[in-house]
């Protein structure tokens, strides 16, 4: 068994750690037992006061205390105003004003502006009155300007902080349903592309069906074949109307995507734009369907757009290749070893277009990183050849 080098363990050992902590910092749950250990871990520092001057606790029981009310922050996603209400009792029996911030917090994250700013009253007239009751400590506000300095900041902060936070997840879920939106919209338009493509191309075809079986029936006329001729003719042309009647909506430039007789175009024009490609296609390709030639041009097209955005100047391989009944589409080029001066504008949609495409004629599709370049890869069906 081969050993990795010591410096080359730690890097893998670090990268692994950072993605788990990456994964674990993402789920809900993990960072309500990372709230509720911090915020025992805060309240810890008051345990010896809990012991000789807030209350009779002893250590332990001080500690056992605080992490059962530490605890119900566990609860501050679904019941918030549960965990508010122990913070209250907390800050009635041991006069603990740490669990009182986190259980704000929730209640401005998780409930919004009003109800942060009804727990920051509440909070404020519970604490005041707990001030003048016997028993408040010193160290919590001896005089009433030492307690509002104390009490109401910490409030307003806590719920203020957890209403920005709420802001922001607001944000965050609208701008996650825009991407949805735009990403269906995506995959509808797509659909209207490969609609208009079958239009026209098995439209054309039914048409051709429908003249020649004419052709053929004149030249039968007065044989045995002439009604079957005829009758051949106009079933095409049903298929045709019936295809016209099932794609209804077409794009609005009416002509149908190129193939792969346009692609050393596309290649040259994406050289003079500053990505040079190498384009190799079997000469098999060619005899593709126009429907599959069709979803092999949408790929490459959105790999050289998405190439010049993404690594500018990075030099893109196109590989088209036909080999036992399947076609291969493969693009990749490498990532960039620095970021673009400018963020490059990308609706994000693309690659969903692509794979739409693709899947339409029964194919697989997968895109990502792989090592040191991005690529692309394609597989359908050669289906009949010409």
């Amino acid at each position: 068994m081969r050993t990795l080098p010591a410096a080359q363990a730690i890097r893998q050992a670090a990268a692994t750690a950072g993605r788990l902590c990456g994964r674990w910092s993402r789920e809900p749950r993990a960072l309500d037992v990372l709230t509720a250990l911090s915020a025992f871990a805060l309240m810890s520092l008051d345990v010896p006061g809990l012991a000789e001057a807030d209350n009779s606790l002893n250590g332990p029981l001080a500690v056992l205390a605080l992490a059962a009310g530490a605890s119900s922050l566990l609860m501050r996603r679904r019941v918030p105003w549960l965990t508010y209400a122990i913070a209250l009792l907390y800050l009635s029996w041991l006069h603990e004003l740490t669990l009182a911030q986190f259980a704000l917090y929730s209640l401005g994250r998780y409930r919004g502006r009003l109800a942060g700013a009804l727990g920051v009253v509440g909070y404020v007239a519970f604490a005041y009155v707990m001030f003048n009751l016997p028993g408040w400590p010193v160290h919590r506000g001896d005089t009433l300007g030492e307690f509002s300095s104390l009490v109401v900041p910490i409030g307003v902060l806590a719920a203020g902080v957890g209403v920005a936070a709420n802001r922001q997840d607001l944000v965050r879920a609208l701008e996650a349903q825009r991407t949805e939106t735009d990403t269906l919209h995506a995959v509808q338009k797509e659909r209207t592309r490969i609609a208009r493509d079958v239009h026209d191309f098995v439209g054309r075809e039914l048409t051709l069906l429908s003249v020649r079986s004419q052709v053929l029936a004149r030249r039968a006329e007065g044989g045995p074949f002439e009604d079957d001729f005829d009758e051949l003719s106009e079933t095409a042309r049903s298929a045709h109307r019936m295809l016209n009647e099932i794609i209804v909506q077409r794009g609005t430039d009416g002509a149908p995507t190129p193939g792969l007789a346009a692609l050393p175009e596309l290649a040259e024009r994406s050289g003079h734009a500053g990505s040079p490609v190498d384009l190799l296609i079997d000469g098999a390709a060619y005899r593709l369907s126009p429907l599959r030639q069709a979803a092999v041009h949408r790929v490459v097209q959105e790999c050289l757009t998405n190439a010049a955005k993404h690594a500018p100047g990075e030099r893109v391989s196109v590989r088209v290749a036909l080999k036992d009944d399947r076609l291969k589409i493969t693009v990749s080029n490498p990532l960039p070893t620095k970021p673009p001066h400018s963020t490059p504008i990308s609706a994000g949609t693309g690659t969903t277009g692509m794979a739409e495409r693709i899947r339409a004629v029964g194919g697989t599709f997968t895109a990502g990183p792989k090592a040191a370049t991005y690529e692309v890869k394609a597989t359908l069906s050669a289906g009949e050849l010409s």
